[in-house]
This record gives C-alpha cells, sequence and structure tokens, in this order.
C-alpha cells in the first residue's frame, strides 16, 4: 500500500470533533492534584475469523500518532469503529465490517466477546469487544473503508497469530492482542 506523509506537523487543536479535554482537579486523602483527562467515543472492535483459509481478518491503517512516534505510521488492528450512530452497538459492528473488511454479516454471525473500559491513563472510555466467523460466500467487496479512510485489509493465518502478537516490530492494539488471547483459550 502507497503511504507518502508530507508536511506533517502538530498545531494546538481549536474545534475537537472526536475529543474532548480537561483538567481534573481534586482533593484526595487532604491532598490537592491534578490530572490532564481526555474524554473520546467509546468504540467497538471485531475479531474476524475466516474459515476457510484458518486466517483473522485483520486492517492496516495510517495512525498519526504513531507516525509521530516511529515516522511510518502503519497500526495493524481489529475491525473497528467509534459508537457515534443512532444504531445499537451489533449494528454499527456489522456496517464496520462491511466498510472496512468487505464482508456481509448478520446479528447471527456476531458474538460479544467482552466490555473493556479503560480507566487507566488520560481516557475514559470503554470498547466492546465482538467476533466474527466469515467465508468468501460473504464477501461483498474489498474493502478498505469509506471517503478517504486508508485502510489495507490483511489476513493472517491462525497459525502465526501468536508469533505476530510478540513482535515487537510490529505496531498493533492492545484489543488485538487480547482478542487473539480469547480466541486461542476458547478454540486451539
Amino acid at each position: 500500500m502507497k503511504n507518502i506523509i508530507e508536511e506533517f506537523k502538530l498545531e494546538p487543536l481549536k474545534k475537537a470533533n472526536f475529543v474532548e479535554t480537561a483538567l481534573a482537579t481534586y482533593i484526595q486523602n487532604g491532598v490537592k492534584k491534578s490530572w490532564e483527562v481526555i474524554k473520546s467515543h467509546d468504540s467497538l472492535a471485531i475479531l474476524i475469523y475466516h474459515k476457510e483459509r484458518e486466517a483473522f481478518i485483520l486492517v492496516k491503517q495510517f495512525r498519526p500518532p504513531v507516525y509521530r512516534h516511529d515516522g511510518i505510521g502503519m497500526s495493524t488492528e481489529l475491525c473497528a469503529g467509534i459508537i457515534d450512530k443512532e444504531l445499537s452497538i451489533e449494528q454499527i459492528a456489522i456496517e464496520e465490517i462491511d466498510e472496512e473488511c468487505g464482508f456481509k454479516v448478520s446479528l447471527e454471525n456476531l458474538e460479544r466477546i467482552t466490555k473493556v473500559n479503560s480507566s487507566v491513563g488520560t481516557a475514559g472510555t470503554s470498547q466492546t469487544i465482538f467476533y466474527a466467523e466469515v467465508d468468501e460466500s460473504m464477501r461483498i467487496s474489498n474493502g478498505g473503508g469509506i471517503d478517504d479512510e486508508m485502510i489495507e485489509v490483511i489476513e493472517l493465518p491462525t497459525s502465526e497469530a501468536k508469533t505476530f502478537m510478540f513482535d515487537e516490530s510490529q505496531v498493533k492494539t492492545t484489543g488485538l492482542m487480547f482478542a487473539f488471547m480469547w480466541w486461542f483459550d476458547k478454540y486451539s
């Protein structure tokens, strides 16, 4: 996938569309304290397993914070999205699978794994993780996202997933690694 980044710079965020920042001040056990807080949308992610290919369907996409860190910016992730629509969380998950990965999944194909709450650091959000199995009869497009999203759909054979999890040269999300561990615990 072509990924040419030019004129990358950081500027103060004047009008946020997806995050709110604040300084929390409080007294804890008689000690005055403060903490920088970021509030963003809750999200969902889906571990997609391709039954015929014995592989996980993942997405690789450009993330500016990763670029700032490594100069490349590509992260391998579960199919995912923010919860920002007047739809059920399951319907949003189905839309994301369609848009990002190109498979038509029904509610019956979707299994809820768990909801993970982020209670450390600066964010106070949650991510609900789902699981879906697909096969080629469910493919409706090549995926890749909508509008100007730059998403590469990749297949990772399950036989290579554990090695991938511990490959520190690969940028990946903790949600992806959690979902892999869930799958290996349940299916192997």
